[in-house]
């Protein structure tokens, strides 16, 4: 189940950094007073106008999308759509949360993913949040050598489910600790249900899970597609493949 705002929110320690240059400073000030009645550590990332006249629209530090009006009286946690003649209706609210996670994957450096390669052309990279434990993560890794036959790579972000204390954890510390050429293997080995040297060392792990409950990970696998879109759970390879846009078997 997807955590309630209010519990994700009381669960971090810093307030986000204000980001408001398209909309009037004033109003930023109001809504964000605001939400500090609710909790002062709510992390507001930036106070916008939506696209929708009178509404403004509030990112949140933990990924959550709200709309408020200016005198921060009333909220709203949903989707919001605009129906457009030709295009229909439009998620607008997805719209902002793809870009939000292209850009917060896009951080992650080359160095701390574990990357399944195309021998030939890279038609598509995905970002997979996985749990070396769970059993859905484990059938997708299956599929990995005809996702990467088709040209999609496939590359891997920690997220331990139980957190730092998981069992999930110390063995992902293990393969994130190993030297690079052989974090894949090592990978491999552990969702086959087999063990590594046990390893420590200064790993983005966890750094990499809060990113996941950025991005709106609640389970895994949960694939991110190079346009932002969230995908949860396991999906077959030729079924990624045509929702890539890459003509399956």
């Amino acid at each position: 189940m997807r955590k309630s705002i209010l519990s994700a929110l009381l669960a971090l320690s810093v307030s986000g950094v204000l980001q408001a240059a398209e909309t009037d400073p004033q109003v930023v000030e109001t809504i964000t007073r605001q939400l500090m009645k609710v909790d002062a550590r709510i992390p507001v990332e930036s106070v916008v106008k939506a696209q929708m006249p009178g509404l403004y629209e509030v990112v949140l530090g933990t990924g959550e999308v709200l709309y408020a009006d200016e005198q921060g009286e009333y909220f709203m946690l949903g989707q919001l759509y605009r129906l457009g003649d030709k295009e229909g209706f439009v998620n607008l609210t997805e719209e902002k949360l793809k870009a939000k996670r292209q850009a917060l994957i896009a951080g992650v450096a080359a160095a701390d993913r574990i990357s399944f390669r195309p021998e030939g052309e890279v038609k598509a990279t995905i970002a997979v949040f996985t749990d070396v434990d769970c059993p859905y993560c484990r059938k997708l890794h299956q599929e990995v050598p005809a996702l990467n036959e088709m040209g999609i790579q496939v590359d891997y972000l920690a997220f331990p489910r139980g957190g730092q204390r998981s069992g999930a954890y110390a063995k992902m510390q293990s393969v994130w600790c190993a030297e690079p050429g052989q974090r894949a293997a090592d990978m491999s080995t552990v969702k086959n249900g087999g063990s590594v040297e046990p390893r420590d060392c200064e790993s983005p792990v966890m750094e990499q899970f809060e990113l996941g409950q950025k991005v709106g990970v609640t389970g895994t696998p949960a694939l991110v597609f190079p346009d932002g879109s969230l995908v949860p759970g396991y999906v077959p390879a030729g079924r990624l493949a045509q929702m890539l846009g890459i003509a399956s078997e």
